[in-house]
Formats: C-alpha cells, sequence, structure tokens
C-alpha cells in the first residue's frame, strides 16, 4: 500500500494505513452501516484530505484502485458516478444500454432492495460519514475551520443519505448508528449547518491556483441550506420558501457569481464544464467544486464518466478546433448514457430538433445549453433501455478541452472539475421559492433571475414563470448534473399517480406511473439490521 499522505488540493490520494485504518476496504456492504471498526492513530492531515477525496475518487490509487468499500468496482463505486445514475438515469434525462446490473432497474424504476449501485451509493456515503467522524472525534480540537468543514462535509454526506433513503443509520460517533426518521434527519441538519457557519471561511470565490480552492466555506454551507429548506416539504411535511430564498439569496449577493462571458468559440455556459473550468472565469460560478486535475485524481466514476458514457467515436466536442478528430478530449468514447426523447423536448418543444452536430445544435435551439449532438441519431429512443447508443440524442455537456486550446494533464482522465454547486442552482431556488410564496407565478426578482440565466444562454427572456415553467427551466439548466430525481419529487412528477410521463418511465414506451413508495429507495438488504428498518414498498 502507498504510504505517502498527499493532498487532495494537490493530489487527493491518502493512505489508509497512514489514517489508522484496519484495511484497505472498510466494507460497507457487508457490515454495519457507519463502521466502528477504526482505530484512533491517524494523521490528522491525511485524515482531513481523506474526507475531501472520498467525493472525489473511490480509492486510494490510480484508477480507483484499491477501492475503499467492497462489492463494486472501483470505477462504479465512486460518488459522482453513482450522484448521476441514481438522480438521472431513473428520470426524463437519461437513459443507457448498458448490461450492467442495476442499469436496466434504474432506467425503468423498479430498483429494489439487492439494486447493486444503490448499494454502492449507500456505502460511498456511509464511507465518507465515517471517516469525517473519525475526524471530528479524534482531530476535532486540531483546527476550528477545518473541523467546521468536516462537519459540513458530513453533513453534505447525511443529506445525499436523507435525500436517497429517507430513513437512515445515524451516528456522529465511531459506533454502532441509530435509526434516524427523515424529519429527525431535517432536524440535526438545519441546526448542524447553522452552528457551524459561523465556524466556516468567509464566502469568497476563487480560482485553482488560490488556496483553499476546493474547500468549503460560508457559501456552500447556504447552498445546502438553501436545497435542504426547498425540499423541506419533502422531508418533513411542512415547507420552508422563505428559507429556501433567504439563503439562495445569500449565495446570490456573495462573491461568487455567474459566468456570462465566453472565450472564442466556447459559450459561458460550456466552459462550466471544460478542461479548464477551475482557471478561468467559470470557476467563479462553482460554489463547492470536486476536484479532478487527471493526474493524482484519476477515477474512473468522476467526470471521466460523465464523458466517457455519453460520446461515441462520431461526437466531436471540438471538431473545428485544435482537435480535428477528437471526441471529448480524454480519448474514451464508452458510448452508453444518451438523452431521454423528452429532455431534447424542452429545447424543441415542437419536435424539430434537427439533425446536427453538437456543435451546431444551441444554434438551432436558440440556447447555448442545448448540447446535443443528432447527427445519424434518432429523437426516438426506439426500444429503450435495449436500444443501441443512436436511439437518442447524445449529450456533450462535458468535455476535457480547454478554452486556450492547451492540453490536459492526461489522455485518459480529465481535468474537469465537477462543481456540486453553483451560483445558477441558487437563482433557480431564489425564483421557485418565491413563486409558491406568491401564487404560483414568479415575482419581479424571481422573474429576472430566471431572466439571468436565460440572457446567458442568449435565449429568449420572458415576461414571467409558472411553476411548470420553472421545472422545465431546472432541466435546461441543470441536467446531466444529478439534480433531476429530487426536483421531479419536489414538482410531484416522480411517483405516484401525477400522469407526467415520459418515455419509457415504468418500463413503457409512452411512460406509465409507478407507484410514490419509489420517491425513496429501498435500504439496502445487507444494511435493515438491529435498528434499521426497510422503507415502505420493498
Amino acid at each position: 500500500m502507498n504510504k505517502n499522505i498527499k493532498s487532495l488540493f494537490s493530489a487527493a490520494v491518502v493512505s489508509l494505513s497512514l489514517l489508522g485504518m484496519t484495511a484497505s476496504c472498510t466494507g460497507d456492504l457487508d457490515v454495519t452501516p457507519i463502521d466502528p471498526n477504526m482505530n484512533t492513530e491517524v494523521n490528522p492531515t491525511g485524515l482531513f484530505n481523506k474526507c475531501y477525496a472520498n467525493l472525489a475518487m473511490s480509492g486510494n490509487g490510480t484508477g480507483d484502485d484499491p477501492c475503499d468499500i467492497d462489492g463494486l468496482d472501483g470505477g462504479t463505486s465512486g460518488f459522482i458516478r453513482q450522484l448521476w445514475n441514481s438522480n438521472e438515469l431513473t428520470t426524463d434525462e437519461a437513459i443507457c444500454h448498458w448490461s450492467d446490473e442495476g442499469v436496466r432497474e434504474y432506467c425503468y424504476d423498479t430498483y429494489d432492495a439487492s439494486h447493486p449501485m444503490l448499494n454502492g451509493f449507500f456505502a460511498r456515503l456511509t464511507t465518507g460519514i465515517s471517516y469525517c467522524n473519525q475526524y471530528i472525534n479524534v482531530c476535532g480540537s486540531v483546527d476550528q475551520t477545518k473541523t467546521a468543514e468536516v462537519r459540513f462535509l458530513r453533513a453534505l454526506e447525511y443529506y445525499f443519505l436523507m435525500d436517497a433513503f429517507g430513513n437512515v443509520p445515524f451516528s456522529t460517533v465511531l459506533g454502532t448508528p441509530e435509526r434516524y426518521t427523515r424529519a429527525e434527519m431535517y432536524a440535526w441538519l438545519e441546526k448542524e449547518l447553522l452552528e457551524i457557519e459561523p465556524l466556516m471561511s468567509d464566502a469568497k470565490s476563487k480560482t485553482s491556483s488560490d488556496a483553499g480552492y476546493y474547500r468549503a466555506d460560508k457559501a456552500a454551507v447556504w447552498m445546502l441550506l438553501s436545497r435542504l429548506y426547498l425540499n423541506a416539504e419533502v422531508y418533513t411535511g411542512t415547507p420552508q420558501w422563505q428559507k429556501a430564498a433567504d439563503y439562495a439569496e445569500k449565495v446570490m449577493k456573495s462573491d461568487y457569481h455567474l459566468n456570462t462571458k465566453g472565450v472564442g468559440k466556447w459559450s459561458a455556459y460550456q466552459m462550466l464544464f471544460m478542461g479548464d473550468n477551475g482557471e478561468t472565469s467559470a470557476a467563479r460560478e462553482g460554489v463547492f467544486r470536486i476536484g479532478q486535475d487527471g493526474v493524482t485524481t484519476t477515477s474512473w466514476a468522476g467526470t471521466l464518466f460523465l464523458m466517457a458514457s455519453t460520446y461515441d467515436g462520431e461526437v466531436h466536442a471540438d471538431a473545428s478546433g485544435t482537435y480535428p478528430t477528437a471526441t471529448n478530449g480524454t480519448g474514451q468514447t464508452w458510448g452508453g448514457n444518451r438523452a431521454r426523447k423528452d429532455l431534447v423536448l424542452k429545447f424543441f418543444p415542437n419536435g424539430d430538433a434537427p439533425n446536427v452536430s453538437c456543435l451546431e445544435m444551441p444554434a438551432a435551439a436558440n440556447d447555448d445549453r442545448a448540447i446535443f449532438d443528432g447527427v445519424d441519431r434518432t429523437l426516438d429512443n426506439g426500444d429503450g433501455y435495449l436500444s443501441s447508443f443512436k436511439a437518442g440524442f447524445a449529450v456533450a455537456k462535458w468535455n476535457n478541452f480547454k478554452t486556450d486550446n492547451s492540453v490536459g494533464h492526461n489522455d485518459t482522465y480529465p481535468d474537469t472539475d465537477f462543481f456540486l454547486f453553483r451560483v445558477a442552482e441558487a437563482y433557480l431556488t431564489y425564483a421557485e421559492a418565491t413563486a409558491r410564496l406568491n401564487g404560483g407565478s414568479t415575482t419581479q426578482k424571481g422573474t429576472e433571475a430566471i431572466n439571468d440565466l436565460r440572457d446567458r444562454a442568449h435565449a429568449v427572456k420572458r415576461s414571467g414563470y409558472s411553476l411548470d415553467d420553472i421545472c422545465d427551466e431546472w432541466s435546461r439548466e441543470f441536467y446531466y448534473e444529478g439534480l433531476r430525481r429530487p426536483t421531479l419529487i419536489r414538482f410531484g412528477r416522480f411517483g405516484g399517480n401525477n400522469n407526467y410521463n415520459w418515455s419509457y418511465k415504468g418500463g413503457a414506451k409512452t411512460g406509465r406511473n409507478f407507484d410514490a413508495t419509489r420517491n425513496i429507495f429501498a435500504i439496502p438488504a445487507a444494511q435493515v439490521q438491529g435498528a434499521i428498518t426497510q422503507n415502505p414498498g420493498y
């Protein structure tokens, strides 16, 4: 095992042996969800870095090997990949034709307690919580700001655990967890985030050359609070629209800001998803970033997955530029995930999306965000999961090219950071929350917030927006970024008898309703023990 400890902010590789852990894999699929079996002889710097690295990598070595959890290969078990799979393949945005176990069940919303990827997502989150608990309990007195950051990371992982699985195992120490209901988890998250807010560093936008670029600050706390409050009615039965708007507005008024100016042939929106998004003005929009640098964060489950799974060898994001034969700038083209017809129709409501390249599609849509490739492809998804990659438009949103035409650090692994939170989310949160307080229509300031996003995309601005419009705008702005499932649930468009259908929803070509119990995933069967009980409907 590698004995060197390296900083996340330069390397993101940490040795488990130097963290004082008993093995290279925690085995969260086979043991109590929050692992008590850790000794306390740790290196504070190494463990602090590992708390962040859990989001960026699956393990401690090149290509996620060795992996931190058992049961899935490292390339599958990473946080970004699992967040994306669970929140995109289950919705009106993405469908995949791979035969990997669990893909079909995601695409058709037939997942259950044996679903391997949900098991991996659960294990990834609980493993990260274990790292954070160990740091807080053993190293919490070393540095107040770092401890606040680790508390934020723990809250972040608990948030995703609650959002996905509802009633979850909970512990703030290295011990056997108890069961927290969603309402209890919500209350703890709110209290914890409000408590650490003043302890975090000030909200200040950065580029990758600035110290602390990958570290969370007050704005990250505000973003998580605004997301928590925006979904409060789902989690507790009681809406908190004003609080959601208030914290979103704090981000909007902070040092972070929308990227509004493109560079050369690259639009301001496209720059958010490119290999130098940490170095250009795009970095100022990323409120909390998961670092990828092509050398030390060499993960198959990070932004490489977002690129390789959405391209084949015929999609070229920079065909007219420095790399005329390149695809996404990585050399990896797996051709699996493609757009559901319903996503493309958000930009072409008349069904007239042309069969043009991803370089031409934004102009055809009159919206810079429509980064689809339709060459030799059908809008229709054919036989759904069973169809080829050509049955559906390709999504070329993510690439590893750079605005200055320089090359990446690696021919395979990208430099493209993943913006888990970006300022645009605050704009839409503010617009939606204030519209819900205004009878379902945007206020003047809410309208302006959405129009700022549409103006950035060179899309036509409107005089006002309904809640239906806002739901669609969430998709146009954030498709393929891991936000869609919670958004549909919040709008009452996911499980239940809502008759909001998309192609192959529930496995039917024209879509069909499925039970509302699927608004929460099943607790992995191996974790249903002791105080932990299975969710209803599974």
